[in-house]
């Protein structure tokens, strides 16, 4: 599922960033990087079960306290897309990716 959310802690908007996977400049928009123009931000979970109203989910990757606009379901028959270029992330190796992506890690975190 889709999780679309306000990125409220975002301070300032930047149009180039150097994402955690790389040492080099990238335009906003090539980047999964907070500091959008528009702070909304879109984190894809996995549902793992429904209790009443609560939903227990998987794979989230924002803080703790950020606004949820909208929940959306992931569809297979109209999401996946099969992709033969992803452009700079195609650079970044999958041990890189391993080995950056955990930098500054502390644990889960809470929904």
């Amino acid at each position: 599922m889709y999780l679309i959310v306000h990125l409220h802690k975002v301070e300032s908007v930047r149009l180039t960033v150097k994402p955690f996977l790389q040492d080099a400049d990238h335009g906003i928009f090539s980047t999964r990087a907070p500091f959008r123009p528009n702070a909304i931000g879109l984190s894809v979970v996995e549902l793992l079960s429904r209790e009443g109203n609560v939903l227990h989910i998987d794979g989230v990757d924002i803080l703790d306290g950020t606004p949820l606009l909208d929940i959306k379901p992931y569809t297979i028959k109209f999401d996946s897309a099969v992709s033969v270029r992803n452009g700079w992330y195609d650079e970044v190796s999958e041990e890189a990716a391993r080995r950056r992506g955990l930098r500054g890690y502390k644990g889960g975190v809470g929904f």
